[in-house]
């Protein structure tokens, strides 16, 4: 019996979820993970008898697709977030975390 490649998916999956934060650009490999998924799962239902990991694969089908929606939405977000304010206001709102963080913002 042959194995699907859910380990791929898995690591497509996390580091989407991890690059999220960065502006929404886990978009890419959560979605790649979730294409390659969705293209084993299609594998798994023509031939169940040839694979042995087939319930894990729309396991982690199931994982990239929530880790592409919510890298989506947070990419939603900073467009948003970035058509609705103005330059001077993103500077100001860079000082303000620098000083919360305890970073002296003249030295950026």
């Amino acid at each position: 019996m042959q194995k699907l490649n859910t380990t791929l998916v898995y690591i497509l999956s996390i580091v989407g979820f991890i690059c999220c934060c960065f502006s929404g650009v886990g978009v890419i490999p959560a979605g790649i993970g979730y294409y390659l998924a969705n293209k084993g799962v299609k594998e798994y239902e023509a031939n169940p008898e040839a694979y042995s990991n087939g319930p894990a694969m729309k396991t982690a089908k199931t994982v990239s697709l929530v880790v592409t929606v919510i890298a989506g939405l947070m990419a939603l977000y900073s467009i948003y977030n970035f058509a609705s304010t103005t330059p001077e206001e993103r500077e100001q709102q860079q000082r303000e975390m620098l000083e919360q963080f305890g970073m002296d913002p003249e030295m950026m």
